[in-house]
């Protein structure tokens, strides 16, 4: 396995850098982000690669027997043969990924994240600086969604909850309060830090309560925690 070395606070920081749209220098003892590149194209793949190329925080692999730390899969749209690919890569090995899709509503965003996606970028929104932001979040456990998705999926689960649950005197009771909140502020686009803030807690309280609920709902990442309470109408 080719694992990238540096702690997750040294990325933090190179992140901060590459969000203000500067070019990153990886520091001393940083090795790049391994990333590999899947596409149903060739030219797809062409352009993908034209823009991480250049880029200092990423090294892409060309040997198929490595492992990458972050996954990019290319795909029009979020359909069966997507989601076994998706599947595939979260359960043979500790990949993270990052899905470009040419179009994507609300009920494929649910069916990627399910399946493991810590990253979701239109590829219209693609540009090499978004894209290694994405990147570096995913490989971080941070994860991206577009905002104007998660407003569509809050205010569909939001309705759900009012029409049809609600009504039937239905509501997910094994979610404690801190869990809902920690979900919510995290599918509004807050990372640990801002979360802990907000809540007024530490970080590790907030870590713990994440991981609290993707061991008992058996969910692979905090994007597949977030996407599993809006379907089920936790927050």
């Amino acid at each position: 396995m080719s694992a990238a070395a540096g702690t997750d606070a040294e990325w933090t920081q190179l992140r901060s850098v590459s969000a203000h749209g500067r070019s990153l220098a990886v520091a001393p003892g940083v090795e790049p982000i391994t990333v590999d590149v899947c596409t149903t194209d060739p030219l797809s793949r062409a352009g993908v690669v034209a823009q991480l190329l250049p880029r200092p925080e990423v090294r892409l692999l060309t040997n198929p027997d490595s492992e990458a730390r972050v996954l990019v899969l290319v795909a029009d749209a979020v359909d069966d043969h997507v989601r076994v690919q998706l599947l595939r890569a979260q359960c043979t090995s500790e990949t993270r990924t990052v899905l470009i899709a040419t179009e994507i509503d609300a009920e494929q965003l649910l069916s990627a994240a399910e399946c493991g996606v810590g990253g979701v970028i239109r590829r219209v929104d693609v540009t090499a600086e978004h894209l290694v932001d994405v990147i570096v979040s995913v490989a971080l456990g941070q994860g991206h969604l577009p905002g104007d998705l998660l407003a569509q999926l809050l205010s569909e689960v939001g309705r759900v909850q009012r029409e049809v649950l609600s009504p039937r005197g239905l509501h997910a009771t094994q979610m404690s309060p801190r869990e809902r909140d920690v979900l919510r502020l995290m599918a509004a686009g807050h990372d640990t830090a801002s979360t802990a803030e907000a809540l007024s807690f530490s970080e590790r309280t907030v870590k713990a309560a994440l991981h609290a609920v993707m061991t008992r709902y058996q969910l692979p990442n905090r994007t597949a925690a977030v996407a599993y309470a809006m379907r089920q109408g936790l927050i």
